[in-house]
């Protein structure tokens, strides 16, 4: 399951570092790794500042 989140985000962090740096550049796999890591990085800064008021809208078993 892990693997899959990891290549997950390795396929979309090589799309973006395919527009700023050539796919053969000895630096591709340290550039992709980087933004791996910043896409990492939004994912849980989006799930940690997540308002509780959406939370709540989209789950009907929480009364408010």
């Amino acid at each position: 399951m892990i693997g899959w989140v990891v290549r997950f985000l390795m396929i979309a962090a090589g799309v973006v570092t395919g527009w700023f740096v050539a796919k053969d550049a000895p630096i591709f796999g340290v550039a992709q790794v980087m933004v791996a890591l910043l896409l990492l990085t939004f994912i849980v800064a989006v799930l940690a500042f997540w308002p509780h008021r959406w939370t709540s809208a989209l789950n009907r078993s929480v009364k408010d």
